[in-house]
C-alpha cells in the first residue's frame, strides 16, 4: 500500500488542467533589408506584398496606388489597416497582383497588407484581428452548372 501512496507525491507539481500557460512571445519576421512579406488573396485575386518603414508609399504593380486604383473607395481599402493601426504614412508597400478585378485586387491588397503589418509588428496583431483584416474572405463566384446559363439562372419557360 505504501508503493501508492509514494506514486502520487508528484502530482502536486503538475500544471492545473484549466490553468492555461502564457502564449509565447512574437517575433518580428523581416528579411535582410528590413521588410516583411505577405501573400494576401481576395475571389480570385493573390497579391505579394512587401512592407517596410518609409514614407507612405504605396507601388502595386509598378504603378502608384492612385493610377492602378483609380476608384476612391479602393484607395479607402488599401489604406485601411494602416488607419486602424494608427501607422498612415509610416510605411511603404512594395506589391504585385495577378487575377481577379479592382475590387478583388484590392482586397487581396488589404489582406496582404494586415499580415505583412502584423508580422513586422507582432503587437498589432490584436487590433488587426479585431477589425478583421487577417480573415481571408473566403467567397468566390459560384461556378456555371451544365444545361444552364449561368450558375443558377434557368433558361426563360414556354408554355408553349
Amino acid at each position: 500500500m505504501s508503493d501508492t501512496t509514494n506514486a502520487f507525491a508528484g502530482l502536486k507539481d503538475l500544471p492545473v488542467a484549466g490553468a492555461e500557460a502564457p502564449a509565447p512571445k512574437r517575433e518580428p519576421k523581416r528579411d535582410a533589408q528590413g521588410r516583411s512579406y505577405a501573400t494576401g488573396r481576395r475571389k480570385n485575386a493573390i497579391a505579394r506584398v512587401w512592407v517596410k518603414p518609409g514614407k507612405g508609399e504605396i507601388m502595386i504593380n509598378g504603378k502608384k496606388a492612385p493610377a492602378y486604383f483609380a476608384r476612391p473607395v479602393l484607395r479607402m481599402l488599401i489604406t485601411q489597416p494602416f488607419l486602424v493601426a494608427d501607422r498612415y504614412n509610416q510605411f511603404d508597400v512594395y506589391c504585385t497582383v495577378t487575377g481577379g478585378g479592382l475590387s478583388g485586387q484590392a482586397g487581396a491588397v488589404r489582406h496582404g497588407i494586415s499580415r505583412a503589418l502584423q508580422l513586422y509588428e507582432p503587437e498589432l496583431r490584436g487590433i488587426l484581428k479585431a477589425a478583421g483584416f487577417l480573415t481571408r474572405d473566403s467567397r468566390m463566384v459560384e461556378r456555371k452548372k451544365y444545361g444552364k446559363p449561368k450558375a443558377r439562372r434557368s433558361f426563360q419557360f414556354s408554355k408553349r
